[in-house]
């Protein structure tokens, strides 16, 4: 008689990690049900006991994604843990550029919700205000997500080098020093240096950020801040 495999069951969290899966491999819009249910060997209708449709499937996929990010804890030191939860971000969503391009269109599962409100109860429990709490939560969020989609963006190697890309564009454009001498002057007087690479760029910005936010904590409870 011939074996019969036996087949791994079809649950919510396999569909959603499949689908993960394809979507890291292929982007976005590589994803379809379809191709989903090929991927986990079901009908595509049977698929739909799983998850209601595409928009629950991605409300899925990016609460799994948060299951990754650096969850600060209170008691936690502020700055040590938004500074640990911005890097676990950007290194999370360089792995799932995706995720950046459907954060504004979904709705918040419990693994997102758990995280912000993780991050909210460090920011307290270390004397923040709600309002400072909003502005910091805004303002990293912003920083570190925009970081993140200009990486996706940029003609970038593994090492976050773009002078490649820079040398190509310069070549390919003899008159660019006299046309736009701007970047002309940028890309040989800092692009081209060796050692450069602009994800070097991303902890430079995140300290000016949680700068401004300990001089902000400071003020609001009435100490002065000295250079």
């Amino acid at each position: 008689m011939a074996r019969t495999e036996r087949r791994e069951p079809v649950t919510r969290d396999r569909a959603i990690g499949v689908a993960i899966a394809l979507a890291d491999a292929g982007g976005l819009e590589s994803l379809s049900m379809r191709k989903l249910a090929a991927e986990l060997g079901i009908e595509a209708m049977s698929l739909y006991y799983h998850v209601k449709g595409k928009s629950d499937l991605l409300d899925g996929m990016l609460d799994a994604v948060y299951t990754e990010f650096s969850t600060p804890r209170a008691g936690n030191e502020w700055r040590q843990a938004m500074q640990d939860r911005a890097r676990s971000t950007r290194a999370v969503l360089a792995k799932h550029p995706w995720a950046i391009t459907i954060k504004a269109r979904t709705s918040p599962g419990p693994a997102t919700l758990g995280h912000l409100d993780a991050v909210i109860g460090c920011l307290r429990a270390a004397g923040f205000s709600m309002p400072l709490i909003g502005h910091a939560m805004s303002l990293l969020d912003s920083y570190v997500q925009g970081f993140a989609q200009q990486e996706a963006s940029l003609p970038l190697d593994p090492a976050g080098d773009i002078a490649a890309a820079t040398e190509e564009i310069m070549a390919q454009q003899a008159h660019m020093a006299e046309t736009f001498p701007n970047l002309a002057d940028m890309a040989a007087e800092l692009i081209l240096k060796p050692g450069y690479a602009y994800g070097n760029e991303f902890d430079f910005g995140l300290e000016l950020v949680l700068d401004g936010l300990a001089a902000a904590h400071a003020e609001d409870h009435g100490v002065t801040v000295r250079d």
